[in-house]
């Protein structure tokens, strides 16, 4: 039993209904929170509604209260205190296999995640998350670092996310300036 706590994006290509989709490709039975609610589609966001943060809260207590969760993927926040509800959720009790895909710019360049949310993000959400799995401008917000232009960059920045807490840091290349879209892990123990 997975859990999406993420966005959503009625084009069908992100968010919780890439989730779900995934989700159920991989014979995974799929629930899901939604966090923010855009107009977008393949073109780009145009728009974004935040439901109250006290109706997230009540949509993971739902889930909770009555279906045994396995694991949690966290993709859009939107803000510091969707984050910080998200992270109270998952404290008590303690949930386990989180995965963190720190979402914060859409394709077409629209912001998803206020500039309040990203000490929040890699305050509170990093240090609970098995694997964080940023592409390589979401690793330089987290890090306040220029974006990675070379492999050993991305390997230093990987060091220094996993210095924040999780598990195991991806970092996706398909922001790569250079041949290809290498992505790259670095597990703990693997330093």
């Amino acid at each position: 039993n997975a859990l999406s706590i993420a966005g959503s994006d009625p084009s069908g290509g992100a968010g919780i209904q890439a989730d779900l989709k995934s989700f159920s490709a991989n014979h995974v039975f799929g629930m899901a929170v939604i966090t923010a609610l855009t107009a977008q589609n393949t073109q780009g966001v145009s728009d974004i509604h935040l439901p109250p943060v006290d109706f997230i809260k009540a949509q993971i207590k739902a889930i909770f209260d009555d279906i045994r969760v396995d694991a949690v993927k966290i993709g859009m926040v939107a803000n510091a205190e969707i984050a910080t509800a998200v992270t109270s959720a998952l404290v008590d009790p303690p949930c386990l296999n989180i995965v963190l895909d720190p979402v914060m710019v859409a394709k077409g360049g629209e912001p998803l995640l206020e500039p309040d949310a990203v000490d929040a993000v890699r305050c509170d959400l990093l240090p609970l998350a098995s694997v964080v799995t940023p592409n390589l401008p979401e690793a330089a917000v987290l890090l306040g670092l220029p974006v990675a232009r070379t492999r050993t960059e991305m390997v230093l920045q990987a060091h220094e996310l996993l210095s924040c807490g999780p598990d195991a840091v991806l970092i996706k290349g398909g922001h790569f300036e250079g041949e290809g879209s290498p992505d790259l892990l670095l597990a703990r123990g693997e330093e």
